[in-house]
Formats: structure tokens, sequence, C-alpha cells
């Protein structure tokens, strides 16, 4: 049996001039779900994040998001591992997803970085490993790579944030499943979850 999740960390960019940005959909999920069980996040200086503990479906979690920009994600994740004792395993990343549209979140276990700068920096600072759980929130792509950069950094239009924000809360009702050890029915659930305009 894989072992439960200790650790769920938000990917994003730090600064008001990021905040509602698509690249912010992983920490604007760990957000939500701190706000949802009233769990504070506070300044860790020495974890390089924003922090907080509680209970989420019956689990004792961490949630964390990195003060670091995306590109340095690994050293908040890396200092929180080490610092707490917790293997890659029981841990969940939240980050946004270029090759899904919005509306649309999926749970993955294991993987590469797909590109994204976020998993490339935490996959070495965690010592190479890739067996850690994913909550990928799609975003969607902007249709050529040289466009990537300002797409993922610029905020979405009101559809489509509206889609992303449904997905979100699809996750978040999928997430009690995972936490619980149903990793195939929390991932079954937000694979039949996607959003589409119709929804909004």
């Amino acid at each position: 049996m894989m072992p439960s999740i200790r650790l769920i960390v938000g990917l994003g960019n730090p600064g008001e001039k990021y905040i509602g940005t698509r690249h912010n959909a992983g920490a604007d999920f760990v957000s939500a779900l701190a706000t949802q069980h009233n769990i504070d996040l506070k300044v860790e200086k020495k974890l390089s994040a924003r922090l907080g503990r509680g209970s989420v479906a019956g689990a004792d979690v961490r949630l964390l998001i990195p003060d670091t920009y995306m590109n340095h994600s690994g050293k908040a994740v890396a200092l929180a591992v080490n610092y707490f004792q917790i293997q890659p395993q029981e841990v969940l990343i939240a980050h946004d997803e270029l090759d899904m549209p919005p509306g649309a979140s999926r749970f993955k276990f294991d993987g590469g970085h797909g590109g994204h700068n976020g998993l490339r920096d935490i996959i070495p600072a965690i010592g190479g490993s890739r067996a850690f759980w994913r909550l990928r929130v799609g975003i969607g792509h902007p249709g050529h790579a040289s466009q990537v950069s300002g797409w993922v950094l610029s905020k979405a239009g009101k559809t489509e944030q509206a889609l992303i924000d449904l997905s979100i809360d699809e996750s978040l009702r999928a997430l009690p499943l995972l936490l619980n050890g149903d990793e195939v029915k929390a991932m079954t659930r937000l694979h039949s979850s996607d959003k589409t305009k119709d929804d909004i």
C-alpha cells in the first residue's frame, strides 16, 4: 500500500504582479485548500515558504507554497521534506499544466517534469526521485512554444479562469479520496469531472 500524503505543495511565483496568473494555478489550489480547512499559512523563512498544518479529510497534512520563483521551487520542497523527514511518495505537488485545457485537472503519480520549470527544479532537489504525486491543473496551450512564457505569466480570460476555478473546486472534492488511500477512485473522479464552457 502506498504511504499516505503528508505534504501538499502549491507551485507559483511570489509577489503581487503574479497573483491570478496561469502559472500560479497550483498555489491557488493550496490557498483554496487552506481556506476550506481553516489552515493558516505563515511565512517560514527557514523553509523559504508559507507553511500551514491541519487536518484534511482526517489526514494530518502540511500545506506549503514556496516563496521562491517557480524555477527555484526545489529549494523549499527539499528543505521541507528534509526537515520533516517526508518521503517523496508522501508529497503531492499541485501545478499548472499546459497540455490540458482549462476545466480539466488530473492526479498523477511519478513521471518526468514535462517541461514544467517547477518540477524540473524539484526532481534533482529531492535526490532525483520522480516518485511523488502531482495535481495537474489545466491552463491550456497558447499554440506555439515561443508564446509559452508570456502565456503562463499572464492572467487567463474570464471564461478560461472560471473553468480553471471549477477544476480546482473539483480537485478539492476529489482530494479526500486520494488522502484516504483510494487513488484509483480519486483519479477516476477527476477524470470524469472535466468542465467545459457549458458548465459556466
